[in-house]
């Protein structure tokens, strides 16, 4: 085969490399998808127009609530001796704290998760 051999298959001379395309998720450097929260947000017409930061951003925020209560979950777990994060230490967690429990005043969270008895 003419060519050098890479990593990625044969590279052949004379031509160029073509990039691999990075999502928007990846240029965000977030972990919750931009395309699918920009497909919700099309599919719910909550808009009639839709810039296409507003996926990336609600991303962004998604990504950082999840992580905020998360983390005091975490912090309630390790004050209460458990090992896992239950959904009682997430009600906990979220009441406990002011901003929270104003955002989150009208969630009911689920006491039984799926999948256990």
């Amino acid at each position: 085969m003419p060519g050098r051999r890479s990593r990625r298959g044969v590279v052949r001379y004379g031509h160029r490399r073509q990039r691999r395309t990075r999502t928007r998720t990846a240029r965000a450097e977030l972990l919750f998808s931009v395309s699918h929260l920009e497909r919700l947000l099309r599919e719910g017409h909550y808009a009639q127009h839709l810039t296409p930061s507003a996926p990336v951003f609600l991303a962004a925020i998604v990504q950082y609530l999840t992580a905020t209560v998360l983390q005091l979950a975490g912090s309630e777990a390790q004050r209460s001796g458990c090992r896992r994060i239950t959904p009682q230490l997430v009600d906990m967690a979220i009441h406990n704290n002011a901003l929270l429990s104003v955002f989150f005043g009208n969630t009911t969270i689920s006491q039984v998760a799926p999948g256990w008895h």
